[in-house]
């Protein structure tokens, strides 16, 4: 799972003031793994256990929220094998692409085809932080979206506490929620 942030770390879009941030999350992998299951068991708290081959990419929207700032996701789908997105990563420079290493359908032990411990080795390997998941047992899942939009926010602090210490103020921890933040009165 990768993401890169819409104008510099996410930036207000000037088309959209509906949120305070705008963070793009790819969903990588090959064909078989999950992808779509995860993203709807995130974005719409589903599951179908049918299997549909997608073809094309899925699309979704959801909207969180982080220190009373209104978070917009998009998380996008793509079919291509870690190590080429890997490679497109590291070529294309996208400097500030978070990225999480997925294992999906930790549920599925008797057909694991990916050790837990070879999983957290590729990672490590990889300088990427590793979760095991289960969009059907709906486990990891929320907190591995909830991880890197942490991660982005930390990089989006440290790069405004470069830029001007005085802008973010003390550092706070990152504090996520599904719910919608209270209206202002």
């Amino acid at each position: 799972m990768a993401s890169a942030t819409d104008s510099r770390y996410g930036q207000k879009e000037s088309s959209d003031q509906n949120f305070d941030y705008m963070f793009k999350i790819l969903i990588i992998g090959n064909s078989s793994v999950g992808k779509t299951s995860f993203l709807f068991r995130y974005a719409d708290d589903s599951f179908t256990p049918a299997f549909v081959s997608t073809v094309g990419i899925d699309f979704k929207v959801k909207t969180i929220y982080r220190n009373d700032k209104r978070i917009k996701l998009q998380i996008w789908e793509s079919f291509n094998a870690w190590q080429a997105w890997s490679t497109q990563i590291k070529t294309y420079s996208w400097d500030n692409a978070q990225v999480l290493l997925v294992g999906n359908k930790c549920d599925m032990e008797d057909e694991r085809v990916v050790s837990s411990e070879k999983g957290r080795q590729l990672a490590e390997h990889l300088g990427f932080e590793f979760f095991e998941a289960s969009a059907k047992d709906n486990i990891n899942v929320k907190q591995t979206f909830e991880r890197l939009v942490d991660i982005i926010c930390e990089k989006m602090s440290e790069s405004l506490d470069v830029a001007d210490p005085a802008v973010t103020g003390a550092k706070q921890g990152p504090q996520l929620t599904d719910q919608q933040a209270p209206p202002n009165d």
